[in-house]
């Protein structure tokens, strides 16, 4: 790997892992497909910003000036890829006798609380597809100042072969870029691979959202909208773009083709794309009955950040596979690493720092070097996560080691740094059996499962009853 500021990430676009060198020294634009706010964010959802957010807080970390920009889709994206069907958000407020407008504000609503339960920073700009329609519109006049546009009775459709690279992204053939997945037509669209820059409102026909354009009353194709924006904050080339793999033969080719053919540049440096999230193995659905929100997770009585847990124990290239008992598993995972970090706080809060010897010194370097070479390198969070660990059941001194964890959590952020010292005992339990309740849970860590028990004996000879739950260590006093 290049210098220790240097991040390694896998671009979609050239297949292989490089070095992100941006285009302005350490200036970073980064652009994230955001939500289609029709319908509840779920944990399909949640991974992808999970991992974005690591990203860019990982740049930030490395000292990196980054602008993190996020689209709302809130008008546009149709039911099918064909460029046919009913708009989400029509659909939507049909289906919830709402208008269009107040089914987007609900769902952005409820996707940034989400954002917010799983510690996702929100984004520097976050801009709505409806808030930037003459932005929009120019781009599709300059595509057709060009010669890349046809209009037709349907709207204005961008014309793929005349863009020679159409398809560089995915890496496939053109004319079967989208085999199978376009099997509706549009009367009068030329190819398949042609898409729609702006759809015509059909005669006869209300809709919430629709504007004025030069080709008559409508609204954006899903596509332009992502090109518009990001090129409004970021420029007309940028560093990294962000998005599901779904993305990859059809969202994110168009907006390279409409993008690239009104600028004549190249339009994003690095794309960056996140794998799927079954559940038991299987594609998530509602059909299936298992379409999973934050709510449904905490009805069960998980915390959020387990499932930001869950999530970084898989590469973010690879699919997760969710399940109940692999939540449960991370969740008490989570609660052991939020035990271990209250006691290290608790004994750093009570030592007084010495200066460490030269082989606890190389110790701490090569655990922070360790952590951030795993991360730096395509954001391997697995091997991140294992390092923490490794910090948790170092001997290096309590000050030192907390010192690190706040340092891991500044990019993993699991909340380690708000873990109170107490955290998990009642406050009128004495000293004595919070100390013993401390050595237990760093017996535990260190798999001494014997002597753990031992520990447990007197707590329980002491008085008080030990109960292990998800959310950590619980004491009370015996009332016999």
């Amino acid at each position: 790997m290049s210098d220790s500021s240097t991040i390694r990430l896998y671009n979609t676009l050239t297949r292989e892992i490089e070095d992100l060198v941006p285009l302005d020294d350490k200036k970073v634009g980064i652009y994230a497909c955001g939500p289609t706010v029709y319908d509840y964010t779920h944990i399909g959802h949640i991974r992808k910003f999970v991992l974005d957010d690591v990203l860019v807080r990982l740049l930030r970390y490395l000292n990196y000036q980054v602008t993190h920009v996020m689209n709302i889709t809130d008008v546009g994206h149709l039911v099918s890829d064909a460029d046919t069907g009913e708009d989400k958000l029509e659909k939507g407020a049909k289906r919830e006798g709402k208008t269009a407008w107040e089914v987007a504000k609900f769902y952005e609503d409820y996707f940034f609380q989400t954002m917010q339960a799983v510690n996702v920073g929100k984004p520097d700009i976050v801009c709505r597809a409806t808030d930037h329609i003459k932005e929009q519109i120019e781009l599709v006049k300059r595509l057709e100042d060009k010669g890349f546009t046809y209009t037709i009775s349907d709207g204005v459709y961008f014309d793929s072969t005349k863009f020679p690279t159409y398809g560089k992204l995915s890496g496939m053939d053109p004319t079967k870029q989208l085999a199978g997945a376009r099997v509706e037509t549009v009367p009068g669209k030329k190819h398949a691979t042609d898409f729609a820059l702006w759809k015509l409102t059909p005669p006869g026909t209300k809709r919430d959202m629709e504007w004025a354009s030069p080709w008559g009353k409508g609204f954006p194709g899903w596509h332009i909208e992502c090109s518009a924006m990001s090129m409004k904050y970021l420029g007309e080339s940028f560093d990294i773009h962000t998005g599901g793999i779904d993305h990859i033969p059809i969202h994110h080719t168009n907006e390279i083709a409409q993008s690239e053919a009104a600028t004549g540049k190249p339009f994003v440096k690095f794309w960056v794309h996140h794998n799927f999230v079954l559940v038991n193995g299987v594609k998530m659905s509602k059909s299936l009955g298992n379409f999973y929100t934050l709510d449904d997770i905490k009805n069960k009585g998980f915390a959020p950040l387990a499932l930001r847990y869950l999530f970084l124990q898989t590469h973010y290239r690879q699919e997760s596979n969710f399940t109940w008992e692999a939540l449960t598993n991370a969740q008490t995972a989570l609660a052991q690493l939020w035990g271990q970090v209250a006691a290290i706080k608790k004994h750093a809060k009570d030592s007084v720092r010495s200066a460490l010897s030269s082989e606890k010194l190389d110790k701490v370097n090569n655990l922070r070097k360790r952590f951030k070479d795993t991360i730096r390198f395509d954001l391997n969070t697995p091997q991140t996560l294992g390092v923490l660990w490794e910090i948790v059941k170092t001997n290096i001194p309590s000050e030192d080691k907390y010192d690190l964890l706040m340092v891991c959590d500044e990019i993993l952020q699991l909340g380690l740094s708000s873990i109170s010292d107490t955290y998990g005992v009642e406050t009128d339990v004495p000293n004595e059996i919070k100390n013993l309740l401390q050595k237990r849970e760093e017996l535990r860590t260190q798999k001494k499962f014997g002597e753990a028990d031992s520990v447990r004996q007197q707590i329980e000879v002491a008085g008080y009853t030990v109960e292990d739950v998800a959310s950590g260590t619980r004491v009370k006093k015996k009332t016999y």
